[in-house]
Formats: structure tokens, C-alpha cells, sequence
């Protein structure tokens, strides 16, 4: 196991890294909370979500991302339905300087239909962050490991938002989408020497060992990847890593190896991240340190594809779309029915971006999709039998009837607890908690049947102050 001045000593050549203001903010061990709101959820009332978030409000700015916030302290997110309801996502300050990324290299981001991959995407962050940046494109999150893959599909599920495909696979599989994609992120697996602060276990696993396997691994990934990205794409590469290894020398290698060139990201003086170039190309990188700013460590750079790429046309695969009688039906649960493709998938209809629904179907074809758009669920004798994506996702209409709960009611039917409702209502109802939605419940003479699915339920037992 290394020790935290194992550590500095290998960062001393570190564009940007100073020993003694490092170690102290190391040894102050200050933890820093933030989280970035989701602005495509409304509430019953139409209002964003940005006006519900009271329960922070000495909340602060986050200066490079418009929806990002710390916190003063870390409340119990798991306690709050709000983070179940995916209002926000709790993610780490540095790693939100993506918003950046996207707007210097993509200014049209929000207009135009990009084809996005997140290569590396669990627990999410990333990809949902893409999902809310490129709102008229499409975002492919993908994750090797199957478990947390799994956490990335709750993630998604959470956050609600049609534009997001999951995908497992691992990188080389995504030679066979060649040309496909306009932004290709990849936030490499890397030894984690940023995250101590956080995490002071990683030291038990970083080594200058580690360190060179990771670079290995870095690069086999990058050129798994590049020939999906088409010419004049852009990649953006980041690792929470401090080790120049991973960092300067992995962006040289980018420019060396996979004809690229460096695309600038503006900064502000006044954010306290520190621009780098590389030994060999000049590659601009952006550097985060907690001594320098309210973050953990980041690294992070973008390039511009200049060489040639032939696209290739997807498998071309007939969707089977949803019947008339069974399209009524569905149509009526959502806002924008014409924005949406509805076709039959294994347990159930899913909605899809209308403009991008032919490409998931040639994805498909190649991929291991793991979730794709929003499932609606079943119609069954003319009613619709929904599914709990629906509920939570932002495309859902405000028209079904609704249950308001309380804190502590709306925490156990979280829980998955049996619940008393005083409705005149009958038949699926909306749960909501200050509005937004959390789930169904069917509302029986005698009874209210809970359908919170079982994977997404609280299991720890609520505190007393609840």
C-alpha cells in the first residue's frame, strides 16, 4: 500500500502541482458536496425543478456548469424522494466541466441531432449530464462491467429523459459502428489518484505499477473506440487521475497515434483549474486540484478527428411499431406524441426519439442495449398498464390522477411499504412528493397495491428524525 507521500513525490514534475498547499487540503480532509439539477423535470404545476430545491438554499454555484450546485453540508440523499424522483444528480464538481467541453467544441449542441457515446459511462454522471446538453441528439452510454451497468440503467431510469440508450459492451465492439458518432466521451478507467481525498482506500490500490497498466489499458480503449468517432468528431478524454502518465502523455499519444489535433476549452481566471500542455504535441489539457478550487482531482482534454473515416451503414432493422388501437392508447400518456416513435419491445412499448428511433434499431442489431427511450408498458383491453419508467420520465403527461404524499409517507412508499391512500380515486395513480413523481400505486376498494419496483426500493431502515 502507498502512502499519500509516495504520491506527491511522482507529481512533482505535474504541471500546476504545489507540494505543500496539496498536502494540507489532503490533511484537511474537507469533503465537498454537489449536484446538478435536472431541468427537464417539471412538477404538477409545469414549474422546472430548479424552483424545488429550498431544502438547499445555501446552496452556491457551481462556476462552470449553469445547473450545477454545492451544497453546504451532505444531506441524506437516499431520504430525499426528490433523488428518487431524478430532480438531480449528485455528482462531483470537477467532473461537471464537460458543460464546458461540449460548448466550446459543439456550439450548436442543443439545436442539433448529435450522435453522442459515453464509452465509460457508470454509475452515469457523464452520461446524463450529455443526455441534458445535447436534448435534440441522442446519447449512447455504454459500461463494460455488468454490474454497474446495472447502476447506470437505474441512473438512466432515474433521469428520465427519452435521448438516453444504456448499452454494455466492451470498447472493441464498437469498431463495427464505424463513423457513427459526432462527440465520443471516454472518461477512462485510471489508477484514481484524484479521488483520495474522497476515497482514501485508493491509495491502497495505486502504485506507479498500476499506473503503467493503467496507461496500457487507456490507450487499447482509445483505439478500440476512435474508428466510431467520424472525421472532424470530436473526443473528449478525461481520467481522475493526477499522474502525468495518464494525463499529458496519454493526449500525445492521441495526436501521434490517431490523427488528431487539440481543441482549446476558455477558461475563467477566477476557477482555479490549471491549463497544461503536453511534452510533445502541445495537447491542451485542463487540470482540476482541491487545493486550487472546490473539486476533486481531474484531468481532462479535447481533440478534433482530421483523419479520413468511411462511415458505415448500420444493419437495417423493420421496427414493429405499435398497433392503431394500442397507439391511442399510449399516445395519450405522454406530452409530445409526435416527438416519439412507439414500437413493440420484449416486455412491453417503448417510446422513442422519433428522429434518432431508426438508429437505435441498427444499434441494437450490433450492441448488447440494456435500456432504450422510455419504457411505457402494456395495454391490455384497451387500458394502458404502466410501467414505472413512464412515471418517472419526462415525457409523461400530466393528465393521470395523482396522490400528493407527505415526507415520511412518501419515504415509505419507497420502501416499498404497504400504504393507506384517502382518495376517491380508483385504478393507477401517480405518486408525487412535492409534486414530481415518484411511482404508481392502483388504487383497489379495499387496498392500494404498491408497484415501486423492487430493485429501486430504499432498504435501509428511515432515521427517527424523519
Amino acid at each position: 500500500m502507498a502512502d499519500i507521500n509516495e504520491l506527491i513525490s511522482s507529481l512533482t514534475t505535474v504541471p500546476g502541482f504545489e507540494k505543500t498547499t496539496f498536502a494540507e487540503v489532503h490533511r484537511a480532509n474537507e469533503q465537498v458536496t454537489s449536484v446538478r439539477l435536472n431541468v427537464y423535470k417539471r412538477n404538477t404545476d409545469d414549474m422546472p425543478v430548479i424552483s424545488c430545491v429550498e431544502m438547499f438554499p445555501e446552496r452556491q454555484q457551481v462556476p462552470w456548469s449553469e445547473y450545477g450546485y454545492y451544497l453546504p453540508s451532505r444531506p441524506s440523499f437516499t431520504f430525499d424522494p426528490l433523488f428518487h424522483a431524478g430532480c438531480y444528480y449528485v455528482q462531483e464538481a470537477s467532473s461537471m466541466f464537460l458543460e464546458q467541453a461540449v460548448k466550446s467544441c459543439l456550439p450548436d449542441h442543443r439545436e442539433q441531432p448529435y450522435r453522442v457515446l459515453d464509452l465509460c459511462a457508470a454509475p452515469g454522471g457523464k452520461a446524463t449530464h450529455l443526455s441534458a446538453l445535447f436534448p435534440a441528439g441522442i446519447v449512447v452510454a455504454n459500461e463494460t462491467i455488468s454490474s454497474r451497468a446495472g447502476i447506470l440503467y437505474e441512473n438512466a431510469v432515474r433521469w428520465g429523459k427519452e435521448n438516453l440508450v444504456v448499452t454494455s459492451n466492451d470498447p472493441s465492439r464498437f469498431k463495427l459502428l464505424e463513423g457513427q458518432f459526432d462527440l465520443v466521451m471516454v472518461d477512462a478507467p485510471c489508477s484514481g489518484s484524484g479521488m483520495i481525498r474522497k476515497d482514501p482506500d485508493v491509495l491502497k490500490e495505486w502504485s506507479l505499477q498500476n499506473v503503467e497498466h493503467c496507461c496500457k489499458r487507456q490507450q487499447r480503449i482509445l483505439e478500440d473506440v476512435w474508428p466510431a468517432l467520424r472525421e472532424g468528431g470530436i473526443l473528449i478524454y478525461a481520467t481522475c487521475s493526477y499522474s502525468r502518465e495518464e494525463d499529458e502523455d496519454i493526449a500525445d499519444w492521441i495526436a501521434e497515434n490517431l490523427q488528431a489535433e487539440s481543441v482549446a476549452v476558455p477558461l475563467q481566471p477566477d476557477w482555479g483549474i490549471v491549463e497544461s500542455l503536453s511534452d510533445k504535441h502541445n495537447c491542451k489539457g485542463y487540470r482540476f486540484f482541491p487545493n486550487n478550487l472546490k473539486g476533486e482531482g481531474l484531468y481532462m482534454s479535447c481533440f478534433r478527428k482530421t483523419g479520413v473515416t468511411n462511415e458505415r451503414d448500420l444493419p437495417n432493422r423493420r421496427l414493429a411499431f405499435v398497433n392503431k388501437v394500442d397507439l391511442e392508447v399510449i399516445s395519450r400518456a405522454v406530452t409530445d406524441p409526435s416527438s416519439l416513435s412507439f414500437i413493440e419491445g420484449k416486455d412491453g412499448y417503448l417510446a422513442l426519439s422519433a428522429q434518432h428511433s431508426a438508429f437505435i434499431s441498427g444499434l441494437a442489431a450490433v450492441l448488447q442495449v440494456k435500456k432504450a427511450g422510455i419504457h411505457m408498458g402494456r395495454v391490455i383491453n384497451k387500458l394502458l398498464i404502466p410501467d414505472h419508467e413512464l412515471a418517472v420520465s419526462c415525457i409523461i403527461t400530466d393528465d393521470f390522477p395523482k396522490a400528493e404524499l407527505g415526507l415520511e409517507k412518501a419515504v415509505g412508499y419507497l420502501q416499498k411499504k404497504d400504504m393507506v391512500i384517502d382518495s376517491s380515486v380508483k385504478g393507477w395513480c401517480l405518486v408525487t412528493y412535492k409534486g414530481f413523481y415518484l411511482g404508481w400505486v392502483k388504487l383497489l376498494p379495499n387496498r392500494v397495491n404498491n408497484y415501486y419496483p423492487l430493485r429501486f426500493r430504499i432498504l435501509k431502515a428511515a432515521p427517527p428524525s424523519l
